[in-house]
């Protein structure tokens, strides 16, 4: 093996000296004959700064000799705190090292050969950059690379001086001269690096001592020298002098001749103070006042005022600012919806990194909003399945964000409407009619009040990751205690899906939520409107669908973008069920819990006889059966829900 000895910063370069014996000592380089390349140059007081070379014959049969090498070292950084990327002592089979980066990687490696058993490679680095990404273990250390940047052995720099215990750090970035001395026994496969100020004789106990064979590494012909790299961060790395030797020890260096370092002269620095000094204060000052500007107008921006009665609800309280961040700032590439009642926006919660949707709504009512967060704060404890969790509130200046849990899907009328990307099949549709049932039935019956919705549709069914449908936007839900009426209030909920009595009273009832239901099931059915907007007259939904069940063909009004895939009893079970939560007269209609039983399967259809209800008994606003031979005058009954519709209009103009 041809054994070859370079210095070198960026590239490794080679010379030809005449030293054939394997056995040279520079201490200094102002007579030395090199070959430099890259950014090396030899300085006129005989600093090389950073290049050099010279060959040596090594066994032929593969085996790698022992060697020994010391060298001096400096590196003066520009700024004395930071400092660009270190250096290292590298043995390569090649001077030049195509691809490599000047800028990093110690202008060893690029990204594409970092890491290589290919490179053949061994450094010694002096690192004074924290990289991660190499897993460097501080920004201050000594390490022993192998075909790689992620060293295999490495330790903070310092050093340990005889006869004295304890660990001495060094810093390499501190312009102080340190003396290495790298070694490697050929016959006990050991490497050893030790580190020391210059002045310090060399430690017994190494920094680095790894077991290796370097025999897998070195080819028939090596190159022996330095390389480093350049950054943003001027830094400068220097080579006092330097001394190698093939089996034996390494010549000390003689410390007399070697030649000092450069003291950087500052001659503009006090022209700099005297001048410069003034408008340096006055920037500073002004950046101060500015950013004392922006401290105020931002505590301004999400100053809170926390009610005396809220501190009760704490934990169910978010900060504004936490919201705001979230939906960053609640611009418009967030936003979900809109409604009448308020703008959804998705957003990502600072701290626990959890997605929500971020509901506002204003408010105008202090003793509204103080009895509107109670029930919000209520509700909040639901628990269930197919109920879309509402974690808590904020209120800010006559404005309330109530915070769900984030719905990936969307909501259900996205899925029906306006040619979706997306159209659900006959048995998604049926999962998520039979999930809102549950959840519905839960909030009437299941839970420690009673919670009426008031606001059921298609629009406000999420569908989770798994398309399950779950019920939200509880921001008009009302509470009351089981076995009490619930109180008047004023008249709130969409067109279409108010049931009848809520024109005459504005109270909503669990029936009322029944109703909605119902319009909503034929909703999904359909895949229409409950009301659709015509030049010339509106189509109501349940009347075309009643109607079609009049005609003894009640599978007409499914949605014809289900195609032929779908169950036809479970399609005429939902219509039917639809009607049949459309009566007019509230205690006609089936509770939640018999509905769940209806879907289910555990309750059919033609034993409605034995709950007390008979066909004659089912009427709606507008008709006045639910059979032809009880159906008397269509025509008037109309105008009868024509009459409702316009009643409804007129008082939810306002609310909406």
């Amino acid at each position: 093996m041809l054994f070859v000895i370079a210095l070198a910063v960026s590239l490794l370069a080679n010379t030809a000296p005449t030293h054939e014996t394997g056995d040279f000592t520079y201490s200094g380089f102002r007579s030395a004959n090199l070959s430099l390349d890259g950014l090396a140059v030899l300085t006129r007081n005989g600093l090389l700064k950073l290049t050099n070379v010279t060959k040596q014959k090594n066994s032929s049969n593969g085996a790698v000799h022992s060697f020994s090498t010391t060298f001096i070292f400096a590196i003066i950084p520009e700024y004395p705190t930071l400092g660009g990327p270190g250096f290292t002592f590298v043995i390569a089979p090649r001077r030049e090292f195509p691809g490599a980066k000047p800028g990093f990687y110690f202008g060893l490696f690029n990204e594409t050969n970092n890491g290589n058993a290919s490179n053949h490679i061994l450094a010694v680095e002096f690192d004074t950059v924290l990289n991660t990404e190499i897993q460097d273990i501080n920004e201050n250390h000594v390490g022993i690379d192998v075909n790689g940047l992620v060293s295999i052995q490495s330790f903070p720099a310092g050093y340990t001086e005889n006869d004295i215990q304890g660990f001495r750090n060094l810093t390499l970035i501190s312009g102080k001269p340190m003396q290495v001395w790298v070694d490697y026994d050929g016959v006990q496969k050991q490497i050893r690096v030790t580190l020391a100020p210059v002045n310090v004789d060399k430690p017994n106990t190494p920094l680095l001592s790894l077991p290796f064979s370097l025999t897998p590494i070195f080819e028939e012909t090596m190159y022996v020298g330095f390389s480093s790299a350049t950054s943003g961060l001027l830094t400068s790395h220097y080579i006092l002098g330097w001394s190698f030797k093939v089996n034996g020890q390494a010549h000390r260096l003689d410390l007399s001749q070697l030649p000092r370092l450069p003291h950087e002269k500052k001659k503009q620095e006090s022209v700099l103070l005297t001048t410069g000094l003034p408008f340096i204060c006055l920037f500073f000052l002004s950046i101060l006042v500015f950013a004392m500007a922006y401290a105020i107008r931002k505590r301004r921006k999400f100053a809170e005022v926390l009610e005396d009665w809220e501190h009760e609800y704490g934990p169910h309280r978010f900060k504004y600012k936490d919201l705001y961040v979230a939906t960053k700032g609640f611009r418009d590439q967030e936003l979900l919806g809109a409604g009448g009642f308020g703008r959804v926006y998705k957003g990502l919660l600072p701290t626990s990194k959890t997605e929500v949707a971020v509901k506002r709504i204003s408010h105008e009512s202090r003793q509204g909003m103080r009895q509107f967060i109670a029930e919000i704060v209520s509700i909040g404890r639901l628990r269930h399945r197919n109920i879309v969790t509402l974690l808590g509130y904020c209120c800010r200046k006559g404005e309330l964000l109530l915070v769900y849990d984030y719905m990936p899907n969307g909501s259900l009328d996205k899925y029906l409407y306006n040619q979706p990307n997306k159209i659900l099949n006959w048995s998604q549709r049926f999962r998520v009619i039979k999930g809102v049932a549950y959840g519905l039935s839960y909030l009437h019956e299941g839970w420690e009040q009673v919670v009426i919705h008031r606001d059921i549709k298609a629009s406000n069914i999420l569908l989770d990751s798994e398309l399950n449908g779950r019920l939200g936007d509880f921001g008009l839900a009302k509470l009351y205690d089981h076995g009490t009426n619930p109180q008047t209030t004023h008249l709130v909920g969409t067109l279409g899906y108010l049931a009848p009595e809520n024109t005459r009273t504005a109270r909503a009832t669990t029936r009322t939520d029944v109703f909605a239901f119902g319009a909503f099931l034929l909703e999904v059915a359909c895949g229409r409107r409950p009301i659709e907007a015509r030049e010339e007259e509106d189509v109501i939904l349940v009347d075309w669908v009643f109607s079609c069940w009049d005609k003894g063909n009640i599978l007409e009004a499914r949605d014809p973008n289900l195609g032929v895939d779908f169950v036809a009893k479970e399609v005429e079970l939902v219509l039917q069920l639809g009607l049949l939560c459309s009566q007019s007269e509230p205690t006609a209609r089936p509770s939640m819990r018999q509905i769940v039983q209806y879907l289910e399967g555990d309750l059919a259809m033609q034993e409605l006889s034995s709950l007390g209800i008979s066909k004659s008994g089912l009427t709606f606003a507008y008709h006045e059966g639910f059979s032809r031979s009880i159906m008397s005058d269509p025509s008037s009954s109309d105008k009868a829900f024509s009459h409702m519709s316009s009643v409804g209009d007129s008082l939810l103009s306002s609310g909406r």
